[in-house]
């Protein structure tokens, strides 16, 4: 194994944790007799545990050994695999150095490991090449990614020769992207020790589709509308969604953010306290070849708060501009963000009739650099129930179980106790319904 990783030009430039290097490590050893077979063993149990791991993170199922180089070549961002993802392959020089990586890893696809397991006695590679997984709970996986896995890993092990590996490992960089932005919708971030930030793929973002919003057909139009035009390359607008609790803002975005996902559109969500690392997220992200919304969820700041300057600056204040490929969508209950009090208009000035204050344009400069806002207000009760009775049909529960005048009065006893009219109480309503009674 350690000679055909020696091979590899494009693909060979690995981390020496990296599991594929330290397994070539040990083969290494064995092959040069390096170490006792008890030694070699547990330095062969080690990376097979990680690669278990990896296998669970993800879950993958069946042949490991090949879902793990897959997973490899998916993530392995060098400057081929990432011309790939913007303009898929082309003609050119550099395709005879891909295509021998490419070899080799056709090669490593059906590597033999009977001598080893022979010599050492183990044939825990065996099982990782037919191996059955436990009864997978989507929540704890990254069902996305998984699936876009399994599904190229089962086509490169048909693969006859490195042509037709090439043209597959190729097509899913120009279809699906490569790294951890290729393969994943939505992150956070996460400051480094040693500086800058580390983006965080969350893995199972809510699965909610505009059409799963009842109501707000205006907001959702709006808001459809200037994201399609983003991610076309159009001009568009950052956002800002605001208005009472629980009527659909947060939702609103996760929403978009799935319908537009196989588009290129990718979240960064970014909390308050992370707004001084703004600028470095947006570097990592603005020569990518996907649209990038940084979402900001329940967005405000009291009067002592001084945070929303760095986000002025990004917005739209700073000297550099920003990149075509991002935009900010944030969600807020204040109108105005920046909590206002009486003191801000201790220096209106009065000139001609028209009353000026500095302190209040401050605190509205903000809200103005959102080129488009969205309001959201509480429903009326007419369409808190047309609300309940459309959640209770798409889960299933026939009128034949409760109808429409059932589901009215049930409904409007739970809100008067549970937080009042609004979309989340609808189907706060919905999930206690269906969890206390036999419908």
């Amino acid at each position: 194994m350690y000679r055909e990783l020696s091979k590899l030009i494009l693909y060979g430039s690995m981390p020496e944790d990296e599991i594929l290097y330290q397994l070539g490590e040990i083969f290494r050893r064995f092959h040069h007799k390096n170490g006792s077979r008890s030694e070699l063993t547990q330095a062969v149990y080690t990376q097979v545990r990680r690669i278990l791991e990896t296998a669970t993170a993800y879950g993958f199922d069946g042949n490991l050994w090949q879902n793990y180089l897959t997973f490899y070549l998916a993530m392995n961002e060098n400057p081929f695999s990432l011309t790939c993802e913007k303009t898929g392959a082309s003609d050119g020089s550099v395709n005879r150095f891909a295509k021998n990586d490419f070899g080799v890893f056709l090669r490593l696809f059906h590597y033999d490991f009977s001598v080893i397991e022979e010599e050492l006695g183990i044939d825990c590679f065996s099982l990782l090449c037919d191996y059955r997984a436990i009864g997978k709970r989507e929540s704890f996986y990254n069902k996305n990614v998984s699936e876009k896995i399994r599904a190229l890993s089962e086509k490169l092990s048909a693969a006859e020769d490195e042509d037709a590996f090439f043209d597959l490992v190729t097509a899913f960089y120009r279809d699906h992207g490569v790294g951890m932005f290729g393969l994943n919708k939505a992150f956070r971030i996460r400051e480094r020790q040693e500086g800058g930030v580390a983006f965080l793929p969350i893995n199972n973002m809510e699965r909610v589709m505009l059409d799963d919003l009842i109501g707000y057909e205006i907001q959702k139009k709006k808001l459809t509308e200037n994201t399609r035009a983003f991610v076309e390359g159009r001009k568009a607008n950052n956002v800002l969604l605001f208005g009472d609790s629980g009527t659909g803002k947060s939702t609103s975005v996760k929403a978009i953010v799935n319908e537009f996902y196989p588009q290129g559109l990718r979240m960064i969500e970014i909390y308050k306290h992370q707004f001084r690392n703004l600028s470095d997220v947006i570097a990592q992200i603005k020569n990518r070849n996907y649209r990038f919304i940084i979402y900001m969820d329940d967005l405000s700041f009291e009067e002592f708060e001084t945070e929303y300057k760095f986000l002025k600056a990004v917005i739209e204040g700073g000297v550099e501009t920003r990149p075509e490929n991002i935009l900010i969508y944030a969600t807020s209950n204040r109108r105005h963000l920046i909590k206002e009090t009486w003191n801000d208009r201790n220096d209106v000035e009065v000139q001609n009739g028209i009353h000026r204050s500095d302190t209040m344009e401050e605190k509205l400069s903000l809200v103005n650099r959102f080129g488009v806002t969205i309001s959201f207000s509480k429903p009326t009760q007419k369409e808190f129930f047309a609300m309940v009775i459309a959640l209770a049909r798409r889960q299933g529960i026939s009128e034949d179980k409760i109808s429409d005048e059932e589901l009215k009065e049930k409904a409007n006893q739970w809100e008067l106790s549970h937080g009042g009219i609004s979309g989340r109480t609808a189907q706060q309503f919905l999930d206690h319904l269906m969890g206390t009674e036999d419908l």
